[in-house]
């Protein structure tokens, strides 16, 4: 894991060992000089154990950061180590300078949610607070490359203020019972592409996508408002149970898109299904409550394909069927 020079970044319960035992050396920040005050710059604590894990020639070092909050304004974690090595965070590591700019490279976020999803009352109490392992916070021209955030306790990763802040490569991993009827409401969106489920269905092993609310949500200059890809050849129910409703959209290019025939620079070699015989297309029953939509320049127009609606309210610019 390197983190490189100049940075705003707020990082809670990163990566974390699952237990210690004789062959693995335990380094506290706290025994090298760091003081959890979120004052006192702990950089020099946090350079010290690292490298006295580097230099560990056992099987496993950890680096270990009680609860608290560590202000750190310079951290280098670089290998490759003589050992394997876990930096196990207790606390909250806030790192800062007055030039906002990152360089974060490889490295693994795991945030044991396991440990709290029994005990999750989210759905209950609408003040909690489960920690979010990664958030970028105000940063400018920066890169992010090859991280990996694990099983998070809530959110995997959060952004917000930042300017051209560049993710490359980014795995997230989650349990294989994860999110269903998920909520989306009081989102101000723009410019960008909108709020995008997929592309779905591309292989057999696709999950289906089931349960989606996008709600009191404003799009200003957007590529796109709400939209839903699916692959060709992607199997019936692959995306299901959507609702979009109160949505503004300002000047957005295509406020409206459920597209089944999804093909990117159109290396696609596989045919629509509305040209076979006996198969019936999913996601043909759409309800559209109530759509008005207004831009300027040419006048809006509404296509579609393949798709039995059942329309009421008022439908501006009149719908394709």
């Amino acid at each position: 894991l390197l983190l490189a020079a100049r940075f705003s970044l707020l990082v809670s319960f990163i990566t974390s060992v699952r237990g210690i035992d004789a062959t693995n050396r335990v380094l506290n920040v706290k025994d090298f000089g760091a003081v959890a005050d979120g004052i006192t710059d702990d950089s020099k604590a946090f350079d010290t154990s690292w490298r006295e894990a580097w230099n560990w020639d056992g099987i496993k070092g950890t680096v270990l950061v009680p609860p608290g909050k560590y202000l750190v304004s310079f951290a280098e974690f670089e290998g490759p180590c003589k050992a394997s090595i876990s930096f196990q965070l207790q606390g909250l590591l806030d790192l800062f300078s007055i030039d906002t700019s990152l360089s974060l490279a490889k490295g693994t976020f795991h945030g044991q949610g396991e440990t709290a999803w029994p005990l999750n009352q989210c759905h209950k109490n609408s003040d909690c607070q489960l920690p979010t392992p990664i958030r970028f916070n105000f940063l400018n021209d920066s890169t992010i490359t090859g991280i990996k955030s694990v099983d998070s306790r809530y959110f995997h990763i959060n952004i917000l203020g930042c300017y051209n802040l560049k993710l490359n490569d980014l795995k997230i991993t989650a349990h294989a019972d994860s999110s269903k009827d998920i909520l989306v409401s009081e989102v101000f969106c723009g410019p960008g592409q909108g709020i995008s489920v997929g592309s779905l269905g591309k292989g057999i092993k696709d999950e289906e996508v089931v349960g989606l609310t996008v709600r009191n949500c404003t799009f200003t200059c957007t590529s796109n408002g709400v939209r839903v890809k699916t692959w060709p050849d992607s199997h019936i129910g692959i995306a299901s149970n959507f609702t979009f409703e109160d949505i503004v959209m300002n000047n957005v290019e295509n406020p409206i898109v459920i597209d089944q025939l999804y093909c990117p620079y159109n290396k696609c070699n596989i045919k629509p299904k509305d040209s076979m015989p006996n198969i019936e297309i999913g996601n043909r029953n759409l309800v559209y409550n109530g759509v008005n939509v207004k831009v300027e320049g040419p006048e809006t127009t509404s296509l579609c394909s393949n798709v039995k609606p059942t329309l009421f309210g008022k439908q501006i610019p009149a719908t394709c069927v």
